[in-house]
């Protein structure tokens, strides 16, 4: 069973470990793969997503009920140049496949409508195989392109 888990700035390290390890950011081999989160990056990041509650930033971390590991992120954000907001899950490679990706998608899903969000939308590259786990939680297909695939869930 997961929970979110609002991380302090101490906590950023498990956000780093994620965005570099290889296997975890594969999804993201089209656009560079790994992204550096360096500590010198953590302050500032820290003040926009979860310091300053302006409701246009949401992030947790997945943790695992009984043991209180991390295993993912889960996030959304308010994109003003495309005027929606935009879904965000990442599970940590070692954890894929176990059906983490569904229970955080339903958690996100749920914070999203609480905070009083209607509609979520995603752009999904077209290699992610996540087409599928948002394709299987209720996000319909709005459009495809060569390279992704846009989806929106009505909460």
């Amino acid at each position: 069973m997961l929970e979110m888990f609002r991380p302090d700035i101490e906590d950023l390290w498990f956000k780093e470990e994620l965005l570099s390890d290889e296997e975890t950011m594969s999804y993201n081999y089209d656009y560079g793969g790994c992204i550096p989160f360096p500590k010198e990056k953590w302050n500032s990041w820290y003040e926009r997503w979860l310091k300053d509650d302006d409701g246009r930033h949401f992030y947790r971390y997945l943790r695992e009920s009984d043991t209180g590991g991390f295993i993912g992120e889960i996030a959304y954000h308010y994109d003003e140049e495309l005027g929606m907001y935009l879904a965000d899950i990442i599970i940590h490679a070692e954890y894929r496949g176990k059906g983490y990706g569904r229970q955080g998608l339903q958690l996100l899903c749920t914070a999203a409508k609480d905070n009083g969000i209607e509609v979520l939308y995603d752009s999904i590259n077209i290699n992610n195989p996540a087409i599928g786990l948002f394709l299987n939680n209720g996000f319909i297909e709005e459009y495809r392109t060569a390279d992704a695939v846009f989806v929106k869930k009505i909460l």
